[in-house]
This record gives C-alpha cells, sequence and structure tokens, in this order.
C-alpha cells in the first residue's frame, strides 16, 4: 500500500512519548510544542528595528518641517507687522487735520516742505488746485490703530 493509503494503528502510539515534546505552558517555548502547531520562525531583530528607526526618522522629518513651514509663516506674519509700525509711526507723524476713523481709506502725501501729510482727498480728486505734494500711498487705518497699506506710489 502507498503512504495515503495506511491506516493508522491507534494501539501503536506511545503517549508518553508524545507527551515529551509537550508542555503546559506552550508560550514559553521557542519551537512549536507539537505537530499541529503554526510554524514559529525567528525574528530579524536588525531589520526590525531598522525599520521602526527609519519610520521614526520619517516622521520626525516631515514634523520638522511643517514647523519649519510655520516659522517662515511666523517670521513673515513678524516682518509685515513690524512694516506695518514703522508706516503707522511714520503716519502718525505726518500732519493731520481731521480724525481718522477706523476702516475708512485717506491718502499719503508728500508736501513742499517734504514733510508728510494725511489726507481725505484722493490723488485724482484734486483738480487744478493740488499743491506742490506728491502722492506717497493709499492707507487705511486698522482696528489695532496700525495703518495697512492699499496701494503705494510708482516710484
Amino acid at each position: 500500500m502507498s503512504e495515503k493509503g495506511k491506516k493508522i494503528d491507534v494501539d501503536k502510539i506511545d503517549l508518553d512519548k508524545m507527551k515529551e515534546g509537550t508542555t503546559e505552558k506552550p508560550g514559553t517555548i521557542s519551537f512549536p510544542h507539537h505537530s499541529g502547531s503554526a510554524i514559529i520562525k525567528p525574528t530579524d531583530r536588525g531589520k526590525i528595528k531598522g525599520r521602526a528607526v527609519l519610520a521614526m526618522h520619517e516622521q520626525t522629518d516631515r514634523q520638522m518641517s511643517q514647523l519649519y513651514e510655520q516659522m517662515q509663516l511666523l517670521a513673515k506674519q513678524a516682518n509685515e507687522l513690524q512694516n506695518r509700525v514703522e508706516i503707522s509711526e511714520r503716519i502718525y507723524l505726518a500732519k493731520i487735520n481731521f480724525e481718522p476713523l477706523i476702516n475708512h481709506t485717506y491718502y499719503m502725501y508728500e508736501g513742499a516742505d517734504g514733510k508728510d501729510i494725511l489726507s481725505l482727498v484722493a490723488p485724482g480728486e484734486w483738480g487744478r488746485s493740488q499743491k506742490n505734494m506728491r502722492y506717497l500711498a493709499t492707507v487705511k487705518l486698522l482696528a489695532d490703530h496700525t495703518w495697512e497699506i492699499i496701494e503705494k506710489a510708482e516710484d
């Protein structure tokens, strides 16, 4: 008979011999504890650590990149705020014959004497009465009392 066709003689099985390969705590041994157990292959610890370190570096590089982008945005915002402060100081040093209101647009000129003047009159509204003034910028007063340049004169 072929190997497939052979019948197992249950009386010839040595139960004591089978128990030698088993244990009461199968999770404590590093090999299958009986013939029906799952295959246990030793893992390559170097490969596992290498993958973990690679994943860690990729994640931290991504986070560092995000932080760098945020720092660039904050630096840009800080520069814009500094520019608004400088412009605001210049406007507050200018001659102003009215009380500026928040969210209103005004016009900055340089007078014949070289001093700055803030005006309600736009460059195109002066007509013939415009004195020797040079248009500098269109500005808007913001709620924090800094000024935003809406349009700057072409140099």
